[in-house]
Parts: C-alpha cells; sequence; structure tokens
C-alpha cells in the first residue's frame, strides 16, 4: 500500500501551505479571525474533508461494483468543537449526510452497499474511535435510508 505523505510549509502566521504529490495543487489552510485571516480551511475542516470525502468515496466504490450509479452526490460534514476537561477545544463528534443524486428505487443494490460501505472508509474507521462519528444516508429525495 501507498504511503501518503504531506509537506506543509508556513506561509506566514497561521497559513499553511499543503503539498501533496507532484502535479496535485497545492491547498492553502489558514486558522478562522481573530487568530488567522481565514483564507483556508482550518485543520478541523481538513479533519471534516477527509472523513466526508472518504465516507463518500467509499459508498461510490460500492454502487460501481453493482453498476449502479448514485451521482451526484453531495454530503455535509458538521464538526462539534468544545472543551475538554481540561479547558482545551476538541472535536466531539463529526454529524456526516450523505444525500444520493438519485431516488432510492433508481438503485437497485442500494442495501447491499448500505449494509458494507462504511467497513471500506479507511480515513472514517480511524478516526471514529477517537471521535465519534455520526452518519446519515438520505436519497434525492430527502428519505433518510440510513441513521
Amino acid at each position: 500500500m501507498d504511503q501518503p505523505s504531506v509537506t506543509l510549509i508556513q506561509r506566514q502566521g497561521y497559513q499553511f501551505e499543503h503539498h501533496y504529490a507532484p502535479g496535485l495543487p497545492v491547498l492553502l489552510s489558514d486558522e478562522p479571525p481573530p487568530a488567522g485571516t481565514g483564507l483556508g480551511p482550518d485543520p478541523v475542516e481538513l479533519l471534516a474533508s477527509a472523513v466526508g470525502n472518504c465516507l463518500s468515496a467509499s459508498l461510490w466504490f460500492a454502487c460501481q461494483k453493482y453498476k449502479d450509479d448514485p451521482s451526484p452526490l453531495r454530503t455535509e460534514v458538521k464538526a462539534t468543537v468544545g472543551r475538554n476537561e481540561r479547558g482545551r477545544n476538541r472535536v466531539q463528534g463529526l454529524a456526516v449526510d450523505l444525500h444520493l443524486g438519485r431516488p432510492a428505487g433508481e438503485l437497485a443494490h442500494l442495501q447491499r452497499v448500505l449494509d458494507s460501505f462504511e467497513d471500506y472508509c479507511t480515513v472514517t474507521r480511524s478516526v471514529a474511535p477517537a471521535i465519534p462519528v455520526t452518519l446519515r444516508v438520505l436519497d434525492s429525495t430527502g428519505a433518510v435510508l440510513k441513521g
């Protein structure tokens, strides 16, 4: 398996450039005001993005195995941040809503996908032991299919 890596280079203050593999665009992260300038996502948003992206990709992959097409997917991740017993900010939970681009009835193997796709999400399964992750899957009509 690959050994993914990223190099962070401080631009100024709380702004960091994230350099991935050659040829990929550089991502700028920043803290929101008043600490930073808010010119890019902050670390909590990057964590939420990683979890949401991995779940979306896992669902997409599982659907593709059955020749189902749930496109276009839209995933919303809301992070809850609060203070721990020592008064330090911590991510206390991630709530994920994964919206399918089609009604459930158009996806012949959807129940099999819903029963298994989370287990293949590397990031979510790695994060979930430390940070509770709740997931809802909704179809294009707004019907809740999981969660």
